[in-house]
């Protein structure tokens, strides 16, 4: 069946992927929850499923990667329109598409701070009376969040952390002390500052020692200097207004003093951003750094008319064993992209390399309805009504569907 291009980004709505026709509202998510024993309180999740995970899509349902998403109630909406923008909307392909499950705060400071302070300038107010539950919140996101979210929802192995300020500390201690926790993380504008610079000190030791292949990093730096100072003047500065970026720019530098541990990873300084404005550009650059690999920059090839059947196939197939490899599973084209290559053809009259695609996709996904009413239609473009009826009642004979019902009985019917 024909792909239906999305034409409309969700980046800016405000209600919690679907329209639903009853109430005229938009819905991009669903509000879950997961009782904790470990924080001995009940969690509130907010969890987005990509358009094409949809259950009532034509397409066979995937397996996403999982988006872990800290202040999920500040970061959600824009990380889903964003992530959405670049997997889905327009036939881009820039990153993957992927669940987003975003973690709403009930005790921020509890949550977000590995170590209890009990020195400096917050030691005796009420901010940092319950400070110190970050290993705690971990344990629950691996132990109980992890496998409610993989149990009701179409998730594949690869998972990334997302934080800003405290959420980026926390990203940050867990990349150096569960690294094996997530494939990917996004550190923004982290507090790495937090009681005397513990974590950064645990980091010059970690990122000499641990190995870190197959993990990768985004480190965001948001411009929050006094006016006149700029990146080489700050290192030098001792006032407590500086500690903050002054702690991320020596985390930079360790990152750089340890290039054999396998980390992947790069930092991007925002001069034109403050500590609140930068999570938006970041989660887009961040994006881009860490699947440089998956969008295809040569698809206009898969249409040439000069460019053989076999070629387009193997071209396919050789991108996506490259980001099967970068993602360590196996990630498949999908159904949904490689349908609309093949009808792309199709409309074109390149008919072997419609079949070509048609076949992928019959190869790939043998449960799917949808590749044998595809494959359906391929033959009765070529006029092949004995095959086209095969495939129409393979189709049928997996999902019932009143379209491929209606195509069935016209060419039975027909003369």
């Amino acid at each position: 069946m024909k792909t239906l291009l999305l034409i409309l980004s969700l980046f800016y709505l405000i209600s919690l992927h679907a329209q639903d026709n009853n109430n005229n509202k938009i819905i991009i998510g669903t509000i879950d929850s997961v009782y904790s024993k470990i924080l001995g309180e009940q969690r509130k999740i907010w969890v987005y499923v990509p358009n094409s995970g949809d259950q009532n899509t034509i397409f066979l349902q995937q397996h996403y990667p999982v988006v872990y998403l800290l202040d999920g109630d500040a970061h959600f909406y824009s990380v889903m329109g964003m992530i959405q923008q670049l997997s889905e909307v327009n036939g881009n392909t820039v990153c993957p598409e992927m669940i987003i499950v975003g973690i709403p705060n009930t005790d921020r400071t509890r949550d977000l701070t590995p170590t209890h302070v009990t020195s400096g300038p917050y030691v005796d107010s009420n901010f940092v009376r319950t400070t110190g539950g970050g290993e705690k919140f971990t344990t629950f996101i691996q132990q109980e969040l992890m496998p409610h979210i993989d149990s009701l929802y179409p998730t594949a192995p690869y998972r990334m952390l997302i934080g800003h300020s405290l959420g980026g500390l926390m990203v940050v201690n867990t990349l150096i002390n569960h690294t094996d926790m997530f494939n990917a993380y996004l550190a923004i504008d982290p507090s790495l500052w937090w009681d005397n610079q513990k974590l950064l000190k645990q980091a010059e030791t970690a990122l000499q020692q641990k190995n870190f292949q197959n993990k990768t990093l985004f480190l965001a730096i948001a411009n929050t200097m006094n006016d006149g100072m700029d990146t080489m003047k700050v290192v030098h500065d001792t006032a407590n207004a500086t500690l903050h970026i002054r702690s991320i720019l020596e985390f930079a530098k360790v990152l750089e003093a340890n290039p054999a541990n396998g980390l992947r990873w790069s930092y991007k300084y925002y001069d034109n951003d403050t500590h609140g404005s930068v999570p938006l550009i970041a989660e887009y650059d961040a994006l881009r750094f860490m699947f440089d690999f998956y969008q295809m920059k040569y698809a206009n090839k898969l249409f040439d008319s000069s460019f053989s059947a076999d070629s387009s196939v193997n071209l396919l197939q050789q991108h996506f064993k490259k980001v099967s490899q970068q993602m360590n599973y196996t990630v498949l084209p999908p159904e949904q992209m490689v349908n609309g290559l093949a009808y792309g053809c199709l409309q074109n009259s390149q008919m072997d390399k419609a079949y070509a695609f048609f076949k992928m996709n019959v190869d790939n996904y043998p449960q799917s309805f949808n590749v044998y009413d595809s494959m359906g239609d391929y033959y009765a473009a070529k006029k092949d009504k004995q095959n086209a009826i095969e495939y129409y009642t393979k189709a049928l004979a997996i999902k019932p569907f009143p379209d491929t019902q209606k195509k069935l009985d016209e060419l039975k019917n027909s003369k």
